[in-house]
């Protein structure tokens, strides 16, 4: 069973080119549904039958997983099984009858602009690693970046001059995007006055933003700068270091920005998903109007 998986990862890799990021959660999801059922004595996916895939969902949901994650399990599991169908390696699908979960479309957390502002004025830029912070945080609130594109970002993806980034999004899409005068500011200063002193010649790649180690920086690097800065800031709310994206996305739309373009900007293929935050800003507008007019 696991090299049935392993093959089915593999396929996901480099023919449908998804990121690793989102294979590694299949896998994992995939690793936990195996495990499942050799607690149940299956040892063979032929003898897998819907009333077990049921349980495991049942299972799970027991856990206490949301809707999110539900969903992921279902086409990671789906999936591999379209997989073993179309590869002949079973001759029954048994998720064919499941039905899709459908995910819960929760308001993300967005700062106001004040609170944006109470965070960025934090890191001491005098100093390597505060420089380098200053340099982060600008950025994941001028472009509205990925956590994935932040950190994949490079020397070379710079394009200060004509005010731009570029960057390889969700399955290796490239986009380019704009970039503001405080960004640009900050990490010029950074490549100036910081990073020379982080590079390893043999480690760094041309990645923008490195470690201590010298090397790029990883998810929970950055999670934990986030998180530090956040904190220090009094922040109370749902934090996360994509809030600085949906703060960006949101306080665009506030500023009079059209979907498309704010779309574009994200790199959403379906402008179903930027539509979340037409929602957010009806909440602000809302609360504008209570606390504005008269009898509001």
């Amino acid at each position: 069973m696991e090299e049935f998986v392993k093959e089915y990862i593999a396929i996901l890799s480099f023919e449908k080119n998804l990121s690793g990021n989102t294979t590694e959660s299949y896998k994992n999801d995939l690793h936990k549904f195996l495990d499942y059922a050799r607690g149940k004595g299956i040892s063979d996916l032929n003898s897998v039958s819907y009333n077990d895939i049921a349980l495991f969902f049942e299972d799970q949901r027991n856990t206490g997983i949301d809707s999110s994650s539900a969903a992921r399990y279902m086409s990671s599991i789906k999936g591999f099984f379209r997989f073993l169908i179309d590869s002949g390696y079973i001759e029954k699908d048994p998720t064919e009858k499941l039905s899709s979960v459908k995910k819960s479309h929760k308001l993300p957390s967005v700062l106001t602009f004040a609170e944006i502002e109470s965070i960025l004025k934090l890191p001491e830029t005098g100093d390597v690693a505060g420089l380098r912070d200053k340099a982060i945080l600008e950025t994941f609130y001028s472009s509205g970046l990925r956590v994935s594109e932040l950190i994949n970002l490079k020397i070379s993806d710079l394009y200060f001059a004509d005010e731009v980034l570029r960057v390889l999004g969700k399955g290796s899409k490239e986009r380019i995007i704009p970039v503001g005068g405080s960004a640009i500011y900050w990490v010029t200063e950074y490549l100036m006055k910081s990073r020379p002193y982080l590079e390893k010649k043999d480690k760094s790649r041309n990645f923008l933003f490195l470690n201590i180690r010298g090397t790029r920086l990883s998810r929970m690097g950055i999670w934990k700068i986030v998180k530090r800065y956040a904190q220090d800031a009094g922040i109370t709310k749902e934090f996360h270091p994509h809030t600085f994206r949906h703060s960006f996305a949101t306080h665009l739309l506030e500023g009079g920005a059209d979907l498309r373009s704010v779309q574009e900007m994200l790199g959403h293929a379906d402008i179903s998903t930027t539509q979340i935050y037409t929602h957010v800003d009806r909440n602000y507008i809302k609360q504008v109007h209570r606390d504005h007019h008269p009898r509001g």
